[in-house]
């Protein structure tokens, strides 16, 4: 269970050469939002596969600042995640993702590359303060810092399905 405080910014990049990064983890991801039950509270359940194995996770976000939300985020089985299908926001799609993370400089980003582009991808970092310096992976090209435009945000990509202009 994650329970806390996420700080978290966010990056339009031009997709890297995986292969040249220092990648601990990749995940083949969906996400589909749930119904909104209060204002600044988001909902959401993922399946993950990681390796063959998958997991299912439900996930609240509390939105406080642009980059600054309080998280709560527990496995559920198969069963669970089935029954909350039926409080599916209508007017989001799935997100479906692929998720590389990497280590650079002891920091840990995120890399996710969605399906509708071969060029783009958005690369997140969390952060202990607001303030915390990021060194950025020499390989990765930063477009610009999408930390507060809602357009970037999985569910609007997802719905769009593609980048903004």
């Amino acid at each position: 269970m994650k329970n806390g405080l996420e700080i978290e910014r966010k990056f339009l990049v031009r997709l890297p050469d995986t292969d040249k990064l220092n990648i601990v983890k990749t995940e083949i991801m969906t996400q589909i939002y749930l119904e909104e039950v209060s204002d600044n509270l988001q909902r959401r359940i993922r399946k993950i596969n990681c390796n063959g194995e998958v997991t299912y996770t439900y996930t609240e976000k509390h939105f406080i600042t642009a980059i600054t939300r309080k998280e709560m985020e527990y496995n559920i089985n198969e069963k669970e995640f089935e029954r909350l299908l039926s409080q599916k926001r209508r007017d989001t799609a799935p997100v479906e993702k692929k998720r590389y993370s990497f280590e650079y400089k002891n920091q840990l980003f995120e890399l996710d590359v969605y399906p509708f582009s071969d060029e783009l991808a958005v690369m997140e970092i969390e952060l202990k303060t607001a303030q915390d310096e990021i060194s950025f992976p020499e390989n990765v090209e930063i477009i610009k810092e999408v930390t507060s435009d809602s357009r970037y945000a999985n569910a609007s990509l997802a719905t769009a399905g593609c980048f903004p202009e």
